[in-house]
Parts: C-alpha cells; structure tokens; sequence
C-alpha cells in the first residue's frame, strides 16, 4: 500500500534532503565553474553544465525513493534549489527556475512507474527523464540549438551518464544504505 499524503516525518526528511542537498548544490557551483574554465580552451566550457548536472539533481530522485510519495521527487530538488538560491549561488533566483525543470524531470520518472516500482529500473528511467528535459530546458536557456550535432551528440551522452551516475546510481545505493541501517522504515 502506498501512502499519498505528507505527514509531519515526511516534511522534516524532505527538509533535511533539501537542506543538505542545497549545501551540496552550492559546493557543486565551484567544481562548475572551476571545470568551466578548464574546458574552455578546448572548446568543451559548455559541457561543464552536463558534468555536473548530475549532482545537480540527486535531491529529487532522494526524496522520491525515500518517501514514495507523489510528488516528493520534485519537492525535493525544488526545495534543494532554494535552499542553493538562499545561501547566495552565482544564479540568484533563476535558480527556482532550474529547480523545477530539474523537478519535473525527476519526478517524470516515478511518474512513468506509476509510484510502484523503486527498483533499478525507476533508476534509469528517472536518469533518462532528467536527462531529456533538462536538455530541452537548456536546448532555450543556454543556447544548445547553437552548437554542432556533434557536439550535442556528446552533451546529451555526457548527461545522461552524469545523471545515471550521480542521481541514479548513487541516490540508490544511498537510499539503499539508509534502509539497511533502519534509518528509514520502508
């Protein structure tokens, strides 16, 4: 039986998440920037976005194989977002923006399994509906359309295993970990 309510537990877990995650998305700002500059001369400065992006969006799939509960997923990685916007990221407010395409994307992927399965396979759908709606939000935002196929050849891959790695396998295995160690009852 699946829950499709938030009770008090599930507001401070999804805090905590926020919370933490935010910290970690704004220490995430540095390693960007940083691979920015470092790919710039090659030509490869854009592709620091679908390096991190990953991390960028661990929040979210957290949340929602945690709680398992419709719509925890994008709370998550908007809260997470915030708590990033809050502490005084290089994106300011428009990072609110990017929490909720990230959001969306993750929680499509639940979505997909209907909030029943919480196995490997929610783990590459949720990484494969993040990967294709933030590529299409950055598609608009960040000028993709402008770059050759090849190049978006690379990004797209360069993505989806940023977020396999980081927000699919990694979330899992965390997930994982804190059940085994009884920290979350389910």
């Amino acid at each position: 039986m699946h829950k499709h309510t938030f009770h008090l537990r599930d507001i401070i877990l999804l805090a905590l998440i926020a919370i933490i995650f935010g910290v970690i998305y704004y220490a995430t700002g540095f390693i960007y920037n940083a691979l920015t500059v470092a790919l710039t001369p090659v030509g490869y400065g854009p592709m620091a976005n679908d390096i991190t992006i990953g991390i960028w969006c661990m929040a979210g799939p957290l949340a929602g194989f945690l709680l398992r509960i419709p719509g925890s997923s994008f709370l998550g990685e908007f809260l997470g977002a915030a708590v990033e916007m809050f502490l005084g990221n290089q994106w300011g407010a428009a990072n609110l923006i990017s929490g909720v395409v990230q959001g969306l994307g993750t929680e499509l992927g639940f979505t997909l399994t209907l909030y029943k399965f919480y196995n490997w396979l929610t783990v590459i759908l949720t990484s494969l509906t993040a990967t294709f709606v933030t590529f299409g939000w950055d598609w608009f935002r960040n000028g993709y359309n402008h770059f050759a196929p090849h190049m978006l050849v690379v990004m797209l891959v360069v993505r989806f295993l940023s977020m396999f790695i980081f927000s699919g396998v990694l979330v899992k295995l965390i997930a994982n970990l804190l059940k085994r160690a009884h920290v979350i009852k389910r």
